[in-house]
């Protein structure tokens, strides 16, 4: 007789749930239980089983007039309970501490929110002067490096839905009307720009945002490849050298990649 590892038998039903309230998640309404036995590849028996499990938890709602399924409160809640427990701030922190341990430069986290980014996390480097990237700090995603970062990884569709006009490119300085030179002020602009930064490999920002500082970033994908939030390291323009802005990237890139692999679930 083999010896069964406590509980084998109940992760395929594990699975099948977690594929069940993912696949209703993604849907754009409350769907039949057919459907989600033809598109998971499942027996309907199986299917109608867990849907009733799920929705005696409140994870699924059953319509009866309309013979659907749709997600419930329940799921609901863990997604708010996602959002309470700022995983990417949790995952990112220890990150960003080596980061700026081994470069000795200030890195910062940020997440893409509309047209803006928002900082969630910035580990200061010592001797290193404060930076207006503080946490909860919302700024223009074209001006940033974090921002440019992430813009570059969408669809071209979305990214001319975020910028449809001038009226988009928001500019820091005393008159908006007079953008400081250098500045991104169009969708061609804009464009040309992310364009340069899919082919290097990382975005940077050189005195956009504070002047005489620069800045260098790299997207963080999540397991799908979306793009999830953006990590840059900021300096003083005078002490690094565009030559060594490539340098800093790879830094910036290894740190990304291992807080991708962190909120994937992957630990090697």
């Amino acid at each position: 007789m083999s010896a069964e590892a406590p509980g084998t038998a109940d992760v395929p039903a594990a699975r099948h749930t977690l594929q069940i309230l993912s696949y209703l998640a993604a849907q754009r309404g409350p769907v039949p239980a057919s459907s989600l036995a033809q598109a998971l590849g499942l027996p309907r028996s199986t299917v109608y089983r867990l849907l009733g499990v799920l929705q005696e938890l409140g994870f699924v709602l059953h319509f009866p007039e309309a013979r659907r399924y749709g997600i419930g409160l329940a799921a609901f809640e863990l997604s708010s309970g996602f959002a309470r427990q700022e995983p990417l701030a949790r995952l990112g922190r220890p990150i960003l501490a080596s980061l700026v341990d081994k470069i000795g430069e200030s890195a910062h986290l940020a997440v893409l929110h509309g047209r803006d980014v928002i900082y969630l996390v910035e580990e200061r480097a010592p001797r290193r002067p404060a930076l207006v990237t503080d946490v909860g700090v919302r700024l223009p995603s074209h001006l940033t490096a974090s921002g440019r970062a992430l813009l570059a990884t969408l669809p071209l569709s979305q990214l001319r839905a975020l910028f449809p006009d001038r009226s988009a490119f928001v500019q820091r300085g005393d008159d908006p009307r007079a953008p400081l030179p250098g500045s991104v002020t169009s969708y061609r602009e804009l464009s040309g720009l992310l364009a340069e930064v899919r082919a290097q490999g990382y975005a940077a920002e050189d005195g956009d945002v504070t002047a005489g500082m620069a800045s260098v970033a790299v997207a963080v994908r999540d397991h799908s490849g979306w793009p999830a939030a953006g990590i840059a390291v900021t300096f003083a323009r005078s002490s690094v050298p565009p030559e060594r802005w490539p340098e800093l990237a790879a830094a910036v890139e290894h740190a990304a990649a291992e807080l991708g692999r962190r909120i994937s679930g992957r630990t090697g």
